[in-house]
């Protein structure tokens, strides 16, 4: 390896530092997975430049490992303000460093704001990460950024790329016959509102479960049937259908059918598994346990997370929102949505409290090797204080017309949470300006936290991909796996 490539390496790369794609499908299993047909358009530079990157990206790829790795997703939709939480400034003027007071965490040199005192205590399990930035001040395109790459800045109605939940499921899928009665990618009610599988298909998407799992009443349908009658009726009207449609299987060129028997197989395989029903039943959980999480709706999501996690599912996301955030429901604090300190105020006991038992729990259990939590929103917010007339009263929020506080969009930096990984915990990774307003020192963007991501997964981030043109496209074009973050 050159120097200038070993010097790239110990830095994450700028946000949306592209490469050609053809450089991105040298790797360790790029060529099996492109094809012959792919090689015939190259040249013999061309693959010697594949050559090439596949020795770079074999050096930043896992090792293989005899254990399945897993990924929690905490999504925080709306993007949360970085100034009022893990990267406080204390020195900037009252115009942005809001009204909350910093405290010490168990890491020296790391501070976080008041409103995040079991943080603070557990500060040595996990790493936060100070220097994102991605380009798109929008929701969609600042979560369609984060979670799949694509660099444009506009919104749009929906993805023109799978995020990489999705893309985790379709390569893990293609590895083997999945062993493990439950899905690989489940989502508890999950950021599905700006991202999906895209090309990909239907197929690819969660196991969605929906409500709130601290009601009594709180159940997942569609799992562990006990009428043994329905299961075979089931199972026959299943084969009836694969039989019917011997004809539209001829000409499917793309394999569609193929990915929807998968998908109705893991549907069957739910319906008629005993074992499936158990993973999802909270009430076989100690009330300590429950209570240490919190007897809320974000605690319980979180502690179902463990759980599911526990159990053999390898993706698991979740999105923070509903009425714990505040009277918008989510963590979109402009002026005219919520007093944004009172919003933080409002949500941040709940979210310490789940957040933490979450990865102290990951550490009691084993799981923090195997196990990797992310907690992000798509952006975070601005560092300067607005004021807008309130629109509605309600939770966090003065009745209308009362001008109020809040932070609007800010995708040139923000914070997220790693933990578990096997990652070096108790550290903090790169910095941002004295008033929060840029990220200076280690900047890294959407596609370094993807490449990361997918190390821990055992995906090169180079693999390629058919898009909707059946083109291989390399699933991260561009950045590399975040060193600081490497298990």
């Amino acid at each position: 390896m050159s120097p200038t490539e070993m010097q790239h390496l110990s830095r994450c790369a700028g946000p949306f530092q592209s490469k050609p794609w053809d450089a991105g499908v040298g790797s360790r299993r790029g060529f099996l997975r492109m094809g012959l047909a792919g090689f015939a358009s190259l040249s013999l530079p061309g693959v010697l430049r594949l050559q090439a990157q596949s020795r770079l990206l074999a050096a930043e790829s896992p090792a293989p490992s005899g254990e399945k790795t897993a990924v929690i997703m905490v999504w925080k939709p709306g993007g949360a303000s970085h100034i009022d939480s893990y990267d406080p400034k204390p020195n900037a003027t009252s115009e942005y460093r809001g009204p909350f007071h910093v405290i010490d965490t168990k890491v020296p040199g790391l501070q976080f704001t008041e409103l995040l005192p079991r943080h603070a205590a557990i500060a040595d399990r996990f790493t936060v990460l100070r220097s994102m930035r991605q380009t798109a001040g929008g929701h969609p395109a600042g979560s369609m950024q984060l979670l799949s790459g694509d660099p444009d800045t506009r919104d749009k109605p929906k993805p023109r790329y799978p995020d990489w939940m999705s893309v985790a499921n379709d390569l893990r899928s293609k590895e083997g016959p999945r062993q493990n009665p439950l899905p690989a990618y489940v989502g508890i009610n999950p950021p599905l509102e700006y991202n999906g599988p895209a090309y990909l298909g239907d197929a690819y998407s969660p196991f969605t479960v929906h409500g709130n799992p601290n009601l009594p009443t709180f159940s997942v349908p569609n799992i562990g049937l006990s009428d043994q009658g329905e299961v075979r009726r089931l199972g026959r009207r299943s084969n009836l259908r694969k039989n019917l449609d011997t004809l539209e299987r001829a000409f499917d060129k793309a394999g569609e059918l193929a990915a929807l028997d998968e998908f109705e197989t893991q549907a069957m395989t739910l319906l008629t598994n005993a074992k499936t029903k158990e993973a999802f039943d909270l009430s076989r959980e100690d009330d300590r346990t429950r209570d240490r999480y919190g007897r809320n709706q974000w605690g319980q999501q979180l502690l179902l997370a463990r759980r599911l996690v526990e159990a053999g599912v390898d993706v698991l996301t979740t999105s923070l929102n509903g009425p714990l955030c505040g009277r918008v429901q989510n963590w979109d604090d402009h002026a005219v949505n919520h007093n944004v300190f009172e919003a933080m105020r409002f949500r941040a006991d709940v979210y310490d409290q789940a957040v933490t038992a979450l990865i102290e729990d990951l550490f009691e259990r084993g799981l923090d090797k195997r196990v990797l939590v992310v907690v992000t929103g798509e952006f975070g917010r601005t560092p300067k204080i607005s004021y807008a007339a309130s629109t509605g009263g309600g939770d966090a929020s003065a009745p209308a017309g009362t001008m109020q506080p809040g932070r609007d969009h800010w995708p040139r930096a923000f914070s997220n949470l790693w933990a578990g990984g096997g990652i070096e915990a108790g550290r903090f990774i790169g910095a941002t300006d004295k008033r929060g307003e840029d990220s200076i020192e280690r900047i890294c963007g959407p596609g370094d936290f993807l490449a990361t991501i997918y190390r821990h997964l055992g995906i090169d981030h180079g693999t390629p991909i058919l898009d909707f043109n059946g083109r291989p496209t390399p699933i991260v074009d561009h950045g590399r796996p975040i060193p600081e973050l490497a298990g």
